[in-house]
């Protein structure tokens, strides 16, 4: 993606420059594949994009991988952006606002999963076991890097956000089908990386 000469967050100061007005048209033509059209929308969007995500998360090295995703999202659904129902802008930061929030979500879910399943100061658990399960959890995260962004960003939302396949596909813009193929995929993957790395 384009990261413009202010850097990947920078894009223009205020979006009315560069002709807010004309972004439901570069929108329609990045629904038909112009990358051109995507790299103007990106240095129009892409600053208030970040800073929205980054009041959500907080994080700032979360708050770029949303945005990516966010811009990921944008060119692969700008199809659907209806001038009808508002602007383009506001389509583009409800989509960055409901992936910031989702993100919360599943890291507040994996939170308190990790809680439950961490043993208490009397639990008698060996210290064995409870190196092993941290290693664990690092293999798997190490594998989960190894899988495309799409593939994991299923699986995250499947097992660490506690979504349903059908929500999934929701969130992500997608066929059902294609989210099954892609976790499938994705757990295979993550299966072999695993037994490589044990």
């Amino acid at each position: 993606m384009n990261t413009s000469r202010t850097g990947p967050w920078g894009g223009s100061p205020d979006p009315a420059e560069g002709g807010r007005r004309n972004l439901a048209g570069l929108v329609a033509r990045v629904a038909r594949g112009d990358h051109a059209a995507f790299e103007t929308v990106y240095d129009q969007v892409a600053g208030p994009v970040y800073g929205i995500i980054r009041k959500v998360l907080r994080d700032p090295a979360q708050s770029e991988e949303v945005a990516q995703e966010v811009m990921l999202e944008v060119w692969r659904t700008a199809s659907r952006f209806d001038a009808g129902r508002g602007s383009a802008l506001a389509w583009v930061m409800t989509i960055a606002h409901r992936r910031a929030v989702d993100r919360v979500r599943a890291e507040n879910a994996a939170t308190a999963r990790e809680r439950k399943l961490a043993p208490g100061p009397d639990s008698g658990e060996d210290v064995a076991e409870l190196v092993e399960a941290a290693m664990d959890r690092q293999r798997i995260r190490r594998c989960l890097g190894t899988l495309t962004a799409l593939q994991s960003e299923s699986i995250r939302l499947a097992y660490y956000g506690g979504y349903t396949y059908p929500q999934v596909a929701g969130l992500l813009g997608i066929a059902l089908g294609t989210v099954k193929t892609r976790i499938r995929d994705g757990l295979i993957r993550l299966r072999d990386c695993m037994d490589v790395a044990s």
